[in-house]
């Protein structure tokens, strides 16, 4: 493992520090026992710090723990090491489209001033942004002189890369909210019945599988899809892989965590709007600004208009974004690596009408703020999500188009935009785009105008999500309305 450490006693000086790691655990008598693997090994790129999943089972005694010993160790909220290879895979797959396929990209990198990496704090989000970049630009693709990139990151009370229950206390009532009303829903059903059928022996005396019990079904759930991907070391009894009660399970926590986003303007705001206005504000920057400038780049040549996002997030942010757009209907659970494309193209100015198919050229548009921007401008800015982070006076600051209404933009250049979301390489239909001939690409209704995707979102984008998170406390599930997604 590489880490950075203080090269001199005043900490003038930075150099890297390798070193590697290996796990310790508790054995019997509480004697330190190094941790290995069912084969013996003791160390890797991933090891998980509990030794066993604990799991109860009826019998003539009270509860009896049966202890399931996991095929490796780690620390909590790392990427284990088969979430290395599928993020890897996932980069190479961005490199095939972006590079190779239509050369918007570069195929050797000097330095990543036309990109914008952004993570949250949750390491496992970090190391998957990483092993994707990695994918995607991996050493030989790199100058021999390409500095460090910069990834960007915000405090855990400022994240909104993720609906942030912690932080944002409103959001935080919502979501028990609706998972009382899932709870009340499900709880008392032939489906639940179903699970309990073949589950509830393994579970607590007096604690049956219920949205709210303990432990909590859509635990139960995560358990078993992370045993089902890291082969049979960690498997749980097989009664947990019936296909049907897995059917049931996903459909059921699906809607407990996501429902929300579907029928309440407010859960949307608070849960991923901050996220949304800040994905948009970047494409009306692209299509009216010139470009987007983040005012985290500071240590670039001067021109970083961002070309390309990518951000390490989680199946709650991916899901939440789709539901939110009207976009995710009979949709199972995120699986894992999952990943969203929101790509802005502008259409080509060919003597025909536009066709599906044509190739959508990239962004040259002048820059309506500031003349010295005009030789800067690229386009075609494909995004996998990002975020901005405080101004400081040595950095760019902020431009009036964020958080801009439709009102306030010229209407003409936002219709010559369009912007498509792909979610696991799919194109995915938002309703408010697709019922309206005007707002998508005729032929193919799952090109938005960049007019109409801004102006759904916007509907759901928080002025100031901190003085909103703090509103209408104590009040119920539908104090804002009950309005319906996508639209």
């Amino acid at each position: 493992m590489t880490q950075i450490a203080g090269s001199k006693e005043d900490l003038s000086s930075w150099d890297s520090f390798q070193w590697r790691r290996r796990m310790e655990r508790f054995g019997e008598n509480d004697q330190a026992l190094m941790a290995v693997g069912p084969e013996g090994e003791a160390e890797g790129i991933w090891q998980v710090m509990a030794p066993f999943i604990y799991l109860y089972r009826e019998s003539s005694q009270p509860l009896q723990p049966v202890r399931l010993y996991l095929e490796k160790f780690s620390l909590p909220g790392e990427l284990t090491d088969e979430g290395r290879e599928s993020t890897y895979a996932l980069g190479r797959r961005l490199r095939h489209l972006y590079v190779d396929q239509l050369g918007f990209m570069p195929k050797i990198r000097s330095n990543t001033d036309d990109m914008y990496l952004r993570t949250t704090p949750i390491p496992r989000a970090l190391e998957s942004l990483q092993q994707t970049f990695w994918g995607m630009y991996p050493p030989e693709a790199r100058t021999a002189n390409f500095p460090p990139p910069t990834i960007v990151a915000r405090s855990p009370a400022e994240e909104t890369l993720y609906p942030n229950e912690s932080n944002c206390h409103r959001f935080r009532q919502l979501a028990r909210l609706f998972a009382q009303k899932a709870a009340t829903k499900w709880n008392k059903t032939e489906d639940m019945e179903y699970l309990n059928s073949l589950w509830s022996k393994w579970m607590p005396s007096g604690s049956p599988v219920a949205v709210d019990s303990s432990p909590r079904l859509s635990g139960i759930m995560d358990t078993i899809n992370s045993t089902l991907g890291h082969g049979p070391g960690t498997r749980l009894p097989v009664e947990f892989y019936d296909s049907k009660a897995r059917e049931l399970g996903d459909k059921i926590i699906t809607d407990e965590w996501f429902s929300g986003y579907k029928e309440s303007n407010e859960y949307r705001k608070l849960g991923i709007g901050a996220l949304m206005g800040d994905i948009v504000d970047r494409m009306v920057h692209a299509s009216v600004g010139g470009g987007w400038q983040p005012t985290t780049n500071g240590a670039g040549n001067g021109n970083g208009v961002v070309k390309f996002a990518i951000s390490g997030c989680h199946d709650t942010t991916i899901a939440a974004i789709l539901t939110s757009m009207g976009a995710f209907d009979g949709e199972k659970w995120p699986p894992y690596t999952s990943s969203i494309a929101v790509e802005l193209f502008k259409a080509t100015d060919h003597p025909h009408a536009l066709r599906p198919g044509d190739i959508l050229e990239e962004l040259n548009v002048p820059d309506l703020e500031s003349s010295a921007s005009k030789a800067k401008t690229t386009g075609l800015m494909s995004k996998l999500f990002g975020g901005k982070s405080s101004p400081s006076p040595n950095f760019p600051q902020p431009s009036k188009v964020a958080r801009s209404p439709t009102s306030d933009l010229p209407t003409p250049p936002l219709q010559k935009y369009y912007v498509r979301v792909r979610y696991n390489d799919q194109p995915m239909r938002i309703p408010g785009c697709a019922t309206k001939p005007s707002n998508h690409l005729p032929g193919n209704d799952t090109f938005c105008t960049l007019e109409a995707f801004k102006k759904i979102a916007d509907k759901f984008t928080p002025r100031n999500w901190h003085e909103e998170c703090g509103k209408n406390l104590g009040g119920g599930m539908f104090v804002e309305g009950n309005d319906p997604a996508g639209y």
